[in-house]
């Protein structure tokens, strides 16, 4: 796929992960075994939580771009454009001809929480060999990799080193060696990706950050929801507060999040500062229906 981009373009953040269509419906409720719940029509959106941190940071400035494969189909032609219109470098986002592009299925309740279900397009998952097609001359200050794909890209991408700042994200896949994790400078979950991790959960996101820094990655910030966020380094630790908002869409809280963050520390914005600007650039996109501010 072509697209925005100049060879020799630095990149300010690469995001390695999925790309999707997002098909919303909101509901006055989820629906109950044997009982039907009748929402409002149906929505489809370019989605996938690397396509929207991508975004994220292009809207605030940042050269993005994304590394993931799509369909050649009609959905695949709809994330392609979003991603244009948005300015984010697409010259790692291949379509593969002969198969579809992966989906969401997105209920949005009336207090603004998502409940998501993920359709794989298990021929549009990232290889070894993409991975290291794409980062081959990639110059990038950041990247940022979603721990959920499987092992063989992420062990890829990892191990080469490509970037200053490594970003990890989502809960790893089951097969991932824990190892991989000590090449991650960030480690950014929220609090139900931690327990999942620790296999317990923890009511204080710094004691979470706490315990999952042990696990090798030299940062580790656990985001709160509408209390913020909490993070742990080497040269100390604490908690961001967000502020008071009305919530309409949760979807794509997380992913804004990451984006501005993983901007901010490419840009070398110190850590706290950093965060600060993510909480707020989350709490911004839960005021407004869909996962990324248009």
């Amino acid at each position: 796929m072509t697209g925005n981009g100049n060879p020799s373009d630095s990149i300010d953040v690469a995001f390695v992960g999925r790309a999707n269509i997002d098909l919303t419906i909101r509901v006055p409720h989820r629906s109950r075994p044997g009982r039907t719940a009748v929402g409002s029509s149906l929505s489809s959106s370019a989605g996938g939580k690397s396509l929207n941190q991508a975004i994220a940071a292009a809207r605030r400035g940042g050269r993005a771009a994304l590394i993931a494969n799509v369909g050649v189909d009609a959905w695949g032609q709809q994330i392609a454009a979003a991603l244009i219109g948005a300015g984010v470098d697409t010259r790692h986002v291949r379509a593969i001809p002969g198969t579809t592009t992966g989906a969401a299925i997105i209920e949005v309740t009336p207090d603004g929480e998502s409940y998501i279900t993920l359709a794989l397009s298990p021929a549009t998952e990232l290889t070894a060999n993409d991975i290291h097609q794409a980062t081959t001359g990639l110059a990038t200050r950041a990247v940022v990799a979603q721990l959920d794909l499987p092992p063989e890209p992420v062990a890829a991408l990892l191990g080469q080193r490509r970037a200053p700042v490594v970003i990890g994200n989502l809960i790893p896949h089951p097969d991932l060696d824990p190892a991989v994790l000590r090449h991650l400078d960030v480690l950014v979950v929220n609090q139900h990706e931690a327990a999942a991790i620790l296999h317990t959960s923890i009511d204080s996101p710094l004691d979470a950050a706490t315990a999952l820094q042990r696990l090798g990655p030299r940062t580790v910030v656990v985001t709160a929801g509408p209390h913020g966020a909490a993070y742990t380094h080497p040269h100390g630790s604490g908690t961001v507060p967000a502020p008071a908002v009305q919530v309409i869409d949760t979807t794509g809280a997380g992913d804004a999040f990451l984006g501005s963050l993983a901007l901010g520390l490419a840009r070398h914005t110190p850590l706290p500062d950093a965060i600060t600007a993510a909480v707020h650039a989350g709490s911004d996109t839960v005021q407004h229906a869909g996962a990324v501010l248009t």
